[in-house]
């Protein structure tokens, strides 16, 4: 479809602003949602007949690693945005750790200029923070924010002390974002483990502990410079419980399906496919998580998409990488949970796109509502199909949800009113946009 053209969505079962859902129609017109009603009736335009199907926002994924440049054969911005396409996900913010690192406005630039050239959806890029690159990190542009390393990472990218953290924290007013795990604990873990190659352990080594010690860290220092904080995929009951208590205004937090819906025993039955960083944890952190994500303690939900190759994860632990693909089912996976009873359609899409847009400050996007960008998807609820292999579009090529039946599998989804995807097919000729962060 033409940028400057219009499109009418008919007959859906549309989740308006407030959470409640209406059956009814929406108009798009030159990239916009224009009218949202019961009925719209405009002769010669493109109509997609939603009869049965529940119109979402489109996901804004706010953490994933899609590995260009420099590790394109596990995945690329190309392959990596097809998938979000199939998976509802319309707009993605990528990490730093690709190489080169994202760590200079060069760096950036050409992150940028890829996407621009390969992606189908909507992009942002983190600018990543290293002891020395302060300058950059304060004029970067544009960047939902600042990423920090405090552990599971070696090289420029690791900031593991009080000091190189409070210099970074001190300085500026964008948003950072950090992975939170006490490097110098795993270190002393990895030492009193060594030898082990069962790859269970490593939810020991990286403990909860080490998870708590740096979340703790990074609130102290957020607090003290009343700065813009956002803790990346928190995994414990001990870090959920510690936020209950002490989380202000400008601290948020996310989570992952897969810490919500995966633990321990995973590994029992997919090996090192369910090796992560931070790691599976128990059964109960699974329920403490599920409370805090709907007591409103964690704001939002992420994929921390981070592909590996198959014959990478056939590795013998430690040799084997950590991170899992996740952009094709995190949609369906929370759907299928709120069809379960777990949580309400309405929160899965706050949690996977509006409240992601307000925590970024993206403008325009994040509710189905006139004056709102267009990026939208149109979700199946009444039917269930397994995750298949051979059906998925990331390039690594394998899911650790392999075999699961789900629901809320995205039949259309539009990225700045054009359909990018429908019924298993990518329009791989369309291009997303850089995204805009109006608080950065």
């Amino acid at each position: 479809m033409p940028i400057n053209s219009s499109l009418l969505i008919r007959h859906a079962t549309i989740m308006l602003p407030n959470g409640e859902f209406i059956v009814g129609d929406v108009l798009v017109r030159d990239r916009l949602i224009v009218q949202v009603a019961p009925e719209i009736s405009i002769p010669g335009i493109q109509e997609i007949d939603a009869t049965g199907l529940t119109l979402l926002p489109g996901v804004i994924d706010p953490q994933v690693h899609f590995r260009e440049p420099g590790l394109e054969h596990k995945e690329d911005l190309f392959t990596a945005s097809c998938a979000c396409a199939k998976g509802g996900v319309t707009s993605f913010l990528e990490m730093p750790n690709t190489r080169p690192l994202t760590i200079t406005q060069q760096a950036l630039d050409d992150k940028l200029q890829r996407a621009a050239q390969k992606c189908v959806v909507n992009y942002g890029f983190f600018i990543g923070a290293t002891s020395e690159n302060l300058p950059d990190l304060l004029t970067a542009h544009p960047t939902p924010g600042i990423k920090i390393f405090m552990g599971s990472m070696h090289g420029p990218l690791l900031v593991d002390t009080e000091a190189a953290l409070e210099a970074i924290f001190a300085q500026g007013q964008r948003l950072i974002a950090v992975h939170a795990e006490d490097r110098a604990r795993i270190e002393q873990r990895r030492l009193e483990f060594a030898g082990i190659h069962d790859p269970k352990i490593h939810s020991q080594i990286q403990d909860n502990q080490a998870a708590l010690l740096a979340t703790q860290l990074a609130v102290k220092l957020a607090n003290k410079y009343q700065r813009r904080l956002h803790i990346l995929h928190l995994s414990t009951a001990e870090e959920a419980e510690f936020l209950r208590q002490d989380k202000p205004s400008w601290v948020t937090a996310e989570v992952t399906p897969q810490h919500l819906l995966l633990n321990t025993n995973a590994y029992d039955t997919i090996g090192s496919w369910a090796q992560m960083n931070p790691p599976l944890r128990s059964q109960r952190d699974n329920e403490v998580l599920w409370k805090a994500l709907l007591d409103g303690v964690i704001d939002f939900i992420a994929t921390d998409h981070a592909p590996h190759t198959l014959a990478e994860k056939a590795q013998e632990y430690p040799l084997t990488p950590s991170g899992m693909p996740g952009v094709e089912t995190s949609l369906p996976l929370m759907l299928t949970a709120a069809k379960e009873g777990r949580c309400t359609v309405a929160q899965v899409a706050n949690w996977m796109s509006t409240a992601v847009a307000k925590g970024y400050g993206i403008a325009n996007k994040g509710a189905i509502s006139p004056g709102y960008d267009a990026d939208l998807v149109l979700v199946d609820l009444n039917t269930y199909r397994p995750v298949v292999r051979e059906e998925l579009l990331t390039k690594c090529g394998w899911s650790p949800f392999e075999g699961w039946k789900l629901t809320g599998w995205p039949v259309i989804t539009i990225v700045g009113g054009q359909i990018v995807y429908e019924n298993g097919k990518v329009n791989t000729q369309l291009r997303g946009e850089a995204l805009k962060f109006t608080n950065n």
